[in-house]
């Protein structure tokens, strides 16, 4: 069978040969399709490629009834109805490795430029300017490099610097000891790299945890005269807190591809001579552009013929009446994915995730994967998804299993997910309850019945008398409101765990506080 492909955005034509020297595809490029025209072409094609131009909107999916595959040339997904594609069953694909190279290359070549002020210098010349004197610049060997974020990126600038006879210092919440050996860098906590490097590059995804990491309390944390590299998502950064840095001396320089708001224009940080800038090429090369190409055409020809693809982003295609089984405990599964990541104070190593009861005789690989993704949300946000998650997973050294038994502990169905570290296992289990949704029942040893949703405050404590009434009041004089509380214990007078849902989310200076209370041990804040 033949199987025809539209290229609707332009595309590097060598980056298109895969398609092209395939036997089993026709391609079409038409890169000035309207909306119209695309909503009365489209039922032609069994695959679409695209990259930010043209928008894959829910109309036009609705008229794709051959449709099986939408390819991106490029990370994001943006101008693609996800949800509607998902429910026509059409996969959607995309190149999140094709620009590693580019952007590791772009992050040395900022740095490079920074440390000897070569666009300064360049900038004076052009005014008709010699001055070698102003433009002194420093060293990188023997200098300490820390990465914060070790993924693809970050591992690849890693490499680099250590070409460049950096010493390297990273932090990634995947990262071991033992990782960080055999890469040969130093393991650190965020601290520990905010503390000893002389440079700093960024590479993890801008999340909720990660926006404003660097702020004006971690760059008071920093080596006087620090330099700061940011090629991977603007917001990271706090931009009002660099130029503060900047003008006080703690930060010698600053170089910066991307930005909070874009076009990056009229910023008062671009009037500062120490800082060196960008507009977002981190993937602007001939060869990125390339890749992202080949790595999409890749994918449309494996599903079209058959194969799996490598870079899904959205569900596969589940039976309806398996998904009509197993869509109410989609949320619970995720939920106790997420719930679990915020107890796990090291490197999680092992997923075990038991289904029992009703749960034993379901289709249960689609909850898994929501599970996985759960846990690592906290850290990658959306660059996880259903379909990714446990090739994800894998590739952060984490092995994901799965167990049945008909066993429920008094349950109709229980699913229970525990993680392992090196030196720790922590588990939560949870259920659906006929007319109250998901509960999460048990976390580690503990019984417990909440509702896994909203702002939650987990303490564990030594059972003492008057312990509830001291947390009670520290949470009133900081204006929270209790709206549920659990308590249990491992016996009297032993360790014990209460869980509280509250108002609104606890600043840290009260989590402090409470963590200062002799009878507790430890303080988690979670919002689900």
């Amino acid at each position: 069978m033949i199987y025809n492909v539209l290229i609707a955005d332009p595309l590097s034509e060598d980056g298109i040969q895969p398609l092209q020297e395939s036997e089993d595809i026709n391609i079409e490029v038409n890169t000035d399709l309207t909306d119209a025209e695309l909503i009365e072409r489209i039922g032609d094609f069994e695959g679409l490629i695209v990259r930010s131009q043209t928008k894959v909107t829910r109309e036009i999916i609705q008229h794709a009834d051959n449709l099986k595959i939408i390819g991106r040339a490029g990370v994001g997904v943006d101008n693609i109805d996800l949800d509607a594609a998902t429910e026509r069953g059409i996969i959607v694909v995309n190149a999140p490795n094709g620009n590693t190279n580019s952007a590791a290359e772009h992050t040395m070549a900022m740095l490079m430029s920074l440390t000897r002020n070569i666009p300064q210098a360049f900038n004076a010349l052009k005014n008709n300017e010699w001055n070698r004197k102003k433009y002194v610049g420093v060293e990188v060997k023997n200098k300490t490099l820390g990465v914060i974020g070790l993924g693809r990126i970050g591992t690849e600038v890693a490499s680099r610097a250590k070409g460049q006879r950096m010493n390297i210092i990273a932090y990634d919440p995947f990262l071991t000891e033992e990782k960080a050996d055999n890469l040969g860098i130093r393991f650190g906590t965020v601290e520990d790299v905010l503390k000893e490097a002389d440079f700093i590059t960024i590479h993890t995804p801008l999340l909720k945890e990660t926006k404003h990491m660097l702020d004006a309390e971690a760059f008071q944390q920093m080596k006087d005269g620090v330099q700061i590299v940011n090629c991977a998502r603007g917001g990271i950064i706090d931009e009002d807190a660099l130029y503060d840095a900047i003008q006080s001396g703690k930060v010698a320089g600053a170089a910066m591809d991307v930005f909070e708001e874009e076009p990056f224009l009229d910023n008062k940080l671009l009037q500062l001579p120490e800082v060196i800038a960008t507009p977002h090429l981190g993937a602007s090369t001939i060869e990125a552009q390339e890749n992202v190409a080949i790595d999409v055409c890749q994918d449309v020809i494996r599903c079209l013929t058959g194969d799996s693809v490598r870079n899904p982003v959205n569900l596969p295609s589940v039976p309806q009446e398996i998904m009509h089984k197993i869509e109410p405990y989609f949320m619970l599964a995720e939920k106790l994915g997420n719930f679990l990541i915020h107890l796990a104070n090291e490197v999680i190593e092992e997923v075990n995730i038991f289904y029992a009861g009703d749960l034993n005789e379901l289709e249960v690989a689609p909850l898994s994967r929501n599970t996985v993704k759960g846990l690592l949300q906290r850290h990658l946000g959306d660059h996880v998804n259903d379909v990714n998650a446990l090739f994800l997973a894998e590739q952060k050294g984490i092995s994901v299993h799965e167990n049945k038994t008909s066993r429920a502990k008094g349950f109709t169905n229980l699913l229970t997910v525990e993680v392992k570290t090196k030196s720790a296992s922590r588990s939560v289990a949870g259920t659906l309850l006929n007319g109250l949704g998901p509960r999460i029942v048990k976390v580690d040893d503990y019984s417990v019945d909440f509702t896994p949703t909203g702002h939650l405050v987990i303490i564990h404590h030594q059972d003492q008398p008057g312990v509830i009434g001291k947390m009670g009041s520290m949470l009133a004089r900081n204006q929270v409101n209790i709206a549920t509380m659990q308590v249990d214990r491992s016996d009297i007078g032993g360790d014990a765990i209460m869980m509280l849902t509250i108002d609104r989310h606890p600043e840290q200076e009260l989590l402090n506080q409470l963590h200062e209370l002799d009878e507790i041990k430890d303080v988690t804040a979670i919002d689900l």
